[in-house]
């Protein structure tokens, strides 16, 4: 059994988590638990009825959230030529072409976000074993791989995030910060949410969602009703 801390178990002791609950009383309740030290982060946690093996029934997608997420977000742009002054005056953290390549196969990893030029997708092929398991992989479906850089950084910069399914058919998404209002809160959730129901597929039959928990950092998760 997990070790939780005195602070967790208090929280729990306090919680029904036989119960379900609407997403603004999860919210409300989150909001009044004791929190870490730190800025807490509010995530959703889904449990989704699909086959993530079978390429006809992944979930990805991304949504704007209205208040950001409260972070801070490094983006790496690869590219090459004029898309380099466009990057670095898009307030990209991280730029380059093959070099960064390299870099990043050497072990360097320090960024949230990637998007490229469709001119890099070959070169940047040779780095899906590493960016591929952390989720960071660009792609034109999510707007990451395009020629208008200054665009896709500000979208990322503002709030607009990636989700997409797991092996186990989850999906773990930060929709902001403890220190956010309710109200935000509630927002930046239901357009994740929206998003989510948005992008089933076809192909699945029955019941899509599993479940859907909503918890801050290192408390404990609520159900919401789905």
């Amino acid at each position: 059994m997990k070790n939780h801390s005195k602070r967790y178990k208090e929280s729990a002791q306090g919680l029904d988590i036989t119960k379900t609950y609407v997403l603004k009383d999860a919210v409300s309740i989150l909001k009044k638990l004791t929190q870490p030290k730190f800025d807490a982060s509010v995530d959703l946690h889904y449990s989704l009825n699909v086959d993530a093996k079978k390429s006809e029934q992944m979930v990805r997608g991304t949504v704007a959230l209205p208040h950001g997420t409260g972070k801070k977000v490094r983006v790496a742009v690869f590219c090459k030529g004029e898309y380099e002054k466009a990057a670095r005056e898009g307030q990209a953290d991280v730029v380059g072409g093959t070099e960064l390549i390299e870099k990043v196969a050497g072990g360097f990893l320090e960024f949230d976000c990637v998007i490229a030029t469709p001119d890099m997708m070959k070169d940047l092929s040779k780095l899906g074993k590493v960016l591929g398991p952390r989720g960071l992989m660009p792609s034109p479906k999510t707007g990451t791989v395009t020629n208008d850089i200054a665009k896709a950084i500000q979208d990322v910069k503002k709030g607009k995030v990636e989700f997409r399914v797991d092996k186990q058919g989850g999906i773990h998404l930060s929709v902001g910060k403890i220190s956010f209002s309710e109200d935000k809160l509630v927002e930046n959730a239901t357009s994740v949410i929206n998003a989510i129901n948005d992008a089933k597929p076809g192909t699945v039959k029955g019941k899509f969602i599993k479940s859907l928990f909503i918890s801050s950092s290192m408390n404990p998760g609520l159900r919401l009703a789905e």
